[in-house]
């Protein structure tokens, strides 16, 4: 594998110093770029697009051609995992990701085992490693799964949920059929990303979507305990090479210094949190990823602009930001105003480190 041209992003992870501030979005591929919605148009459907890695490469390289990206996000779906268990992922029009055989009976629930990554998810890895030698040491490529206590509440609900009553119920009335699945899920993450960062992927996130749906007890018996075991079991070093971890859960700033307390190097912030204030609470323990609202891409250029500001002023001159946005970019975002965001980051970050 070629040598990396840009490791900032890598270097920021590990809160060593940087010339500027490293910058990436969650879903920088998808569907606000028009060469993506034709992509996938010729792949014919969502799964079809992640299940075919020469276009899970076109499509995951398709922003860095337009962007002054620091890091590459391989693409693929966190409901790979759970379908590769065998719970039959569908996408319904309109209507988001569903499950044919959603978690109902404690059968089913016992007998369920962590996918072989090189059997029924080979196809994830193939992608990977297309990935890493069509972007040929130009940047790092982050390979990510979802995090056991999400990937389970699609698996009970059987999809998305307005108040995740049928997981929260059976964390509630039978925490050790909970416990069974969220174990089990943990060793399929691990399983999971080890062979992404196998196949190539220099860095691994883990996105913990719907953590922030609970108490702050259940939170951290049902989701942090498991977030930090599959960290204790990732792969650290490949090749001589560290390879960085992060961990994002939305709605989890109540939570900032327990999150950052489990080992992962870096922990994603969504916009309700002022970064500053965060880096604070944690100060040198991990770097800290975001958090800009990613609707403030609808705004005019110039406001896309201070409010990239804002941010940067807000965590300061200090090593350990990577910038991103608070959550995933809306498909309605104005691809123009990416740019603005991209540019204004580096470029304001640049000054901040003259100043000193």
């Amino acid at each position: 594998m070629s040598r990396l041209k840009n490791d900032t992003f890598l270097r920021a992870l590990l809160r060593q110093p940087t010339e500027y501030t490293p910058v990436w979005l969650m879903r920088q591929a998808g569907r606000y770029l028009p060469e993506y919605c034709e992509t996938r148009k010729r792949a014919g459907s969502f799964l079809n697009l992640c299940k075919n890695p020469a276009l899970a490469c076109e499509v995951t390289l398709q922003p860095l051609a337009r962007y002054d990206l620091d890091a590459a996000i391989l693409f693929s779906d966190i409901l790979t995992v759970p379908d590769a268990m065998g719970l039959g992922l569908y996408f319904a029009e309109g209507e988001g990701p569903r499950f044919e055989r959603p978690l109902k009976d404690e059968w089913e629930i016992r007998n369920l085992s962590a996918p072989d990554p090189h059997a029924e998810l080979q196809y994830v890895m193939d992608a990977v490693s297309e990935i890493r030698r069509a972007l040929d040491g130009s940047v790092p490529l982050i390979g990510f799964s979802g995090s056991p206590w999400t990937l389970a509440c699609y698996m009970v609900e059987g999809g998305s949920s307005d108040d995740y009553r049928k997981v929260k119920s059976l964390a509630y009335s039978r925490p050790d059929l909970m416990h069974h699945i969220l174990d089990v899920t943990a060793r399929a993450v691990v399983k999971y990303l080890n062979a992404q960062i196998e196949a190539g992927a220099q860095a691994v996130m883990v996105f913990d979507s719907w953590g922030g749906v609970l108490s702050e007890a259940a939170y951290k018996e049902f989701s942090l305990r498991y977030l930090e075991q599959v960290q204790a079991g990732l792969i650290r070093e490949r090749d001589g090479v560290r390879v960085p971890s992060i961990v994002f859960t939305k709605g989890g700033g109540l939570w900032l210094e327990s999150i950052a307390a489990v080992g992962y190097d870096a922990v994603g912030l969504d916009w309700t949190m002022d970064i500053g204030r965060a880096r604070q609470l944690v100060g040198d323990k991990v770097a800290l990823q975001g958090n800009i609202d990613p609707n403030v891409l609808f705004a005019p250029p110039e406001t896309v602009a201070t409010e990239a500001r804002r941010v940067l002023d807000a965590f300061g001159n200090h090593p350990g930001h990577v910038f991103n946005l608070g959550h995933g970019i809306s498909q309605f975002t104005p691809p123009e105003n990416v740019s603005v965001l991209v540019d204004t980051v580096h470029a304001h970050s640049r000054k901040l480190r003259a100043q000193g």
